[in-house]
């Protein structure tokens, strides 16, 4: 996360009363622009559907060490017929952004601050007779460096990345050749 505020936001942190607003995108098949208040607000060429006490989101974490913290995205009160379109949706390794910004005078002032990147991990859905809530985890780009990256040296895997390089097509007969070195 940057540590290059603009003027705009130093002035609005340093307030003895500010009026903070949480941007949420989410890349689902139909991108899902949401903000923390009440009514739409066009910010950053989007249309941000205003949520307002009906949508929460997890305390963001920094920690000193490099770790990675992931977030979660709650949205209550939806209609169960719309359910649907959340369970069909292509959601998971797509992008979860989050913007603090704040408001001055019921504006958005023109440079909210990134505060979370990650990629959707799982969806949690209660339903309740009339609504639902829907609960996306986002888990942080770092987290991808714990992940185990399968590949080998062989022709097959480099067929993945590079089809018709032949870099590797004798591999597998190097595998047991005696190669014998100096003089015999």
């Amino acid at each position: 996360m940057s540590r290059d505020l603009t003027a705009s936001v130093l002035a609005e942190v340093e307030k003895s009363q500010v009026d903070p607003a949480v941007f949420v995108f989410l890349d689902f098949d139909t991108p899902l622009y949401i903000w923390s208040g009440v009514g739409d607000a066009v910010w950053d060429g989007h249309t941000w559907l205003g949520v307002g006490d009906l949508g929460t989101v997890s305390p963001a974490k920094e920690t000193a060490s490099t770790q990675a913290e992931g977030m979660t995205f709650q949205l209550s009160g939806i209609p169960s017929d719309l359910l649907y379109t959340a369970l069909a949706e292509n959601y998971q390794g797509a992008a979860a952004i989050m913007w603090l910004g704040f408001l001055t005078a019921g504006s958005i002032i023109s440079d909210p601050v990134q505060i979370f990147a990650g990629r959707m991990d799982t969806m949690e859905i209660s339903e309740q007779a009339e609504t639902s809530t829907i609960t996306v985890s986002a888990e942080s780009r770092l987290a991808d460096l714990l992940k185990t990256r399968e590949w080998r040296y062989t022709h097959e895997d480099q067929q993945i990345d590079y089809p018709g390089d032949l870099g590797f097509e004798f591999v597998t007969a190097l595998q047991d050749k005696e190669i014998l070195w100096g003089p015999h």
